[in-house]
């Protein structure tokens, strides 16, 4: 079912902007509390790695939540689940601002990401409902767009509110993000699942769909190289607090500044990736970011080696990676969900599901190997570069061939 009026000519409709709060509550859960990191540690009497888990612990209930909510939104529809799903995050957000150990704040953390991931894997469903490709990547750019307000003022806002307040009441303000969700998703977003994906919903039916679609080449090449591009992403958001606040010295307010003007970097490229949407193709533009994203990745980790890169450098190249991002994750979206139309919610949930099991990976790893410098940063990123610009060399572009 696709809608009527043009997304690409609609940009800032009311449904594109709901899409983008709810995309944005996963995301905003890890923006705004990040200033908090060292408070949380003080507070809980937990060490910089233990704080970090809290992260990867949400890292896996964003993937593990995702192949759940998949196949539901689409036997049930988009708007059951999503109502669901917010519900269990208002709860476990309100059960992380009581947390009184590290132990129970990672416990909840994980719920509370289950809970968020509803809003991220059925928007890109309900995107696939209403677009095809082409458009649906420019739409994937402009939720870039109306989510991208989350990552530029909730660390600011988190820096405020940890400095004024202390670090529970973030917490609450989530939880009160999330209720606004329910109530506007309720009165304002029609159903969009398209009416012949009604069938009854069998595990082991799901489970071969999900084996079908790991069989299938074309996705798989588009969702690794999109998964890859987004876990250095979220290894950026684990590692860069603790790298910039405690070895290059930044405050909280400082580093907040930085996490912001990065994201609008994230921000603008995705936007000149809508435009040149209109006269490029998608595969054209997801080639030459996925470059961009090895070359600066790879100029990290071998100064990185080397010895502590200066902190213009290490910003320039976190600056590059974000910005080539903004052109890979919508167009390799796109990409993945183009020939999935029926299956769109089952689609979405596995590449959220691949993108958000390798951010786990990264940032358990950076959990653990934190030894006081940027090597760790530097070479997860390299990795998830490296790796995102090989998956589509040798899966999707000699697919084509």
């Amino acid at each position: 079912m696709h809608d009527s009026t043009s997304p690409a000519s609609s940009r800032f409709a009311g449904w594109v902007i709901l899409l983008g709060a709810l995309t944005a509550l996963g995301p905003l859960s890890i923006d705004m509390y990040l200033p908090g990191l060292p408070a949380i540690a003080s507070n809980l009497h937990a060490s910089d790695g233990s704080v970090q888990l809290t992260l990867a612990s949400y890292f896996i209930g964003l993937a593990l939540g995702q192949m759940l909510y998949g196949p539901l939104s689409d036997h049930f529809g988009r708007k059951p689940p999503l109502l669901a799903g917010l519900a269990l995050y208002l709860l476990a957000s309100l059960g992380c601002a009581l947390a009184t150990s590290i132990d129970a704040l990672i416990a909840l953390r994980f719920v509370q990401a289950l809970g968020g991931c509803a809003g991220m894997v059925i928007a890109r469903a309900i995107v696939r409902d209403r677009c095809d490709a082409r458009s649906a990547a420019q739409v994937f750019s402009s939720l870039v767009l109306v989510m991208g307000i989350a990552p530029i003022l909730a660390p600011l806002l988190g820096s405020w509110v940890v400095t004024t307040l202390g670090w529970r009441p973030l917490f609450y303000l989530l939880a009160a993000f999330a209720l606004s969700c329910m109530i506007a998703l309720h009165l304002m977003l029609p159903e969009s699942r398209p009416a012949q994906t009604d069938r009854a919903f069998h595990i082991p039916e799901t489970l071969r769909a999900y084996r079908a679609l790991l069989g299938d080449r074309a996705f798989m090449g588009y969702a690794i190289t999109g998964g890859l591009a987004v876990g250095g992403l979220f290894a950026y958001i684990t590692g860069s607090p603790i790298v910039m606040m405690k070895l290059y010295g930044l405050s909280p307010s400082h580093y907040s500044m930085i996490f912001g003007s990065i994201a609008a970097c994230y921000i603008i490229a995705s936007q000149f990736n809508a435009r040149f949407l209109k006269t490029s193709s998608l595969d054209t533009l997801l080639s030459r970011a996925v470059s961009i994203l090895a070359l600066a990745s790879s100029t990290l980790l071998v100064v990185s080696l080397l010895a502590t890169p200066p902190f213009w450098l290490l910003l320039g190249c976190i600056y590059s990676y974000l910005a080539a991002l903004g052109f890979v994750a919508a167009n390799a979206t796109a990409g993945a969900l183009a020939r999935h139309g029926q299956q769109a919610g089952l689609a979405s949930a596995l590449m959220g599901t691949l993108q958000f099991g390798l951010a786990t990976i990264g940032g358990v790893l950076l959990g653990f190997w934190h030894d006081g410098s940027p090597l760790p940063l530097a070479s997860t990123l390299a990795f998830c570069g490296i790796g995102a610009w090989l998956a589509y060399r040798f899966l999707t572009i000699r697919l084509e061939q």
